[in-house]
């Protein structure tokens, strides 16, 4: 279990600090709102489980579902962060309009903007699983989801060593 997740890091690490991209659709920082949740969408309405601790913040980030941008630096259509809340935690992800589109998410627990295995944790749509074969970063098509103009409603749950 240990080596699954200690993997998983190199992969999410990339939520940590982002390179600028070249195209303004990406790299686009929210206030969390649960507006989007409560029309008619297109909107993820995320449940994380399993949060550890009341501790840090919970970066949630949302990319197009294609292998040249999943977890890449720079590559993320929009995220937000949020305080975090042990055990369940809920929050409204917007999409920018039907398509396919993973999310990840990464506990920062001691607020260092940094990802600190032994502290930190993470999760991403589809709980894939997470070792060290795939180093951390499973393929786009274990984490994609379909929206149309709907609140599809998701669970995350978060892991930790």
């Amino acid at each position: 279990m240990k080596f699954r997740f200690l993997a998983s890091f190199a992969a999410l690490a990339g939520l940590a600090a982002a390179v600028p991209g070249s195209a303004q659709q990406y790299e686009r920082k929210l206030q969390h709102s649960i507006v989007p949740c409560q029309g008619s969408g297109p909107a993820v309405w995320l449940q994380m489980t399993n949060v550890k601790s009341s501790t840090g913040n919970m970066r949630v980030v949302l990319y197009k579902a294609v292998k040249q941008d999943w977890l890449e630096k720079g590559r993320w259509l929009q995220r937000f962060e949020v305080p975090a809340q042990e055990g369940a935690m809920t929050v409204c992800m917007p999409v920018p309009g039907p398509g396919e589109y993973a999310i990840a998410i990464r506990h920062d627990a001691n607020d260092n903007n940094w990802s600190d295995m032994m502290v930190d944790g993470g999760g991403m749509s589809g709980n894939p699983s997470l070792n060290i074969f795939n180093l951390g970063r499973p393929d786009v098509s274990k984490a994609r989801f379909r929206i149309g103009k709907e609140v599809l409603p998701m669970t995350v749950r978060m892991r930790y060593l």
